[in-house]
């Protein structure tokens, strides 16, 4: 072993996995038939099959690691309902439902509501727009919230009233990066090693935000454009495993690198619908 490899072996941080308890829904209905972000193309078509093989395969991975994965059951005339993680969020024994931007999505916040209400949350609505975990992540004791294209900034003040947790609000600027999830991924939420890790694309933030993030999260990874892409960031993390799009494979060396073991998984086909790993995973923080 070479001196290089000792000093990596005593900085290279000993990342552990905490159980989670996830909440999806199975791609029956999905379908690209109007365009509400870049990356939607109603002309380009989708195989409902394969969407659906791409998904399970999702299911399992998170099974396989030893996690609880709940379905909700999906809606017709919904197809973009597969994006579970933007139909709420759940934290500290509280229930936020979304409150969507676009009409064609509106219908899937009382179908999230009503599984809430039936696992035996209590859902609470925000009267600004919020989109769930799509632009609301729990970091540790604190919930970043996005805003700039989806999430109405007024909602992060509701939020914090519902789950009693301080709100960071950080400004999207790219339009690629619509929501938070898109743009930043936490890695580590402090309860396995006492810090909360991210990591993010820098571009896609304001300045005001970047020098939030960087100020808080100084040792954050702050992936590269071509990760970034392929919506790399639109990854799930149990302290130690990440899920991320196959394609990201730099970011994934930038994982391996931080003490993480990344899982690549191939979500091609619902990243049409401008989601991916992220899109189509509700976190139930405890």
């Amino acid at each position: 072993m070479t001196v290089s490899d000792l000093t990596a072996a005593v900085t290279t941080p000993v990342r552990r996995a905490r159980t989670r308890h996830f909440v999806m829904t199975a791609p029956h209905h999905f379908a690209v038939e109007y365009a509400i972000n870049p990356w939607m193309d109603p002309s380009v078509p989708v195989d409902v099959n394969h969407a659906l093989r791409q998904w399970e395969a999702l299911r399992d991975t998170y099974t396989q690691l030893g996690h609880t994965v709940e379905a909700v059951d999906p809606v017709a005339g919904l197809p973009d309902m597969v994006y579970a993680a933007n139909g709420g969020l759940i934290v500290n024994d509280r229930a936020v439902v979304a409150n969507f931007t676009f009409a064609q999505r509106a219908a899937e916040a009382d179908a999230y509501a009503a599984w809430m209400a039936a696992a035996g949350h209590r859902p609470e609505r925000t009267h600004h727009h919020n989109e769930g975990q799509g632009d609301l992540l729990v970091a540790g004791s604190t919930v970043l919230a996005g805003y700039g294209f989806r999430t109405d900034r007024r909602a992060h003040d509701e939020v914090a009233a519902i789950t009693g947790l301080p709100v960071i609000s950080l400004e999207l600027i790219d339009p690629r990066f619509y929501h938070l999830d898109t743009a930043l991924t936490v890695l580590s939420d402090g309860a396995e090693d006492g810090e909360v890790t991210l990591a993010y694309y820098p571009p896609a933030f304001s300045e005001t935000a970047l020098t939030q993030l960087r100020a808080l999260f100084p040792t954050a990874i702050e992936v590269a454009t071509a990760d970034a892409f392929v919506l790399g960031l639109n990854a799930v993390s149990d302290g130690r495993h990440v899920i991320l799009p196959v394609n990201a494979t730099g970011f994934a060396e930038q994982l391996r690198e931080a003490g993480f073991e990344p899982i690549g998984v191939d979500l091609s086909e619902l990243l049409k619908g401008g989601g991916s790993i992220k899109c189509c995973t509700l976190e139930v923080h405890p």
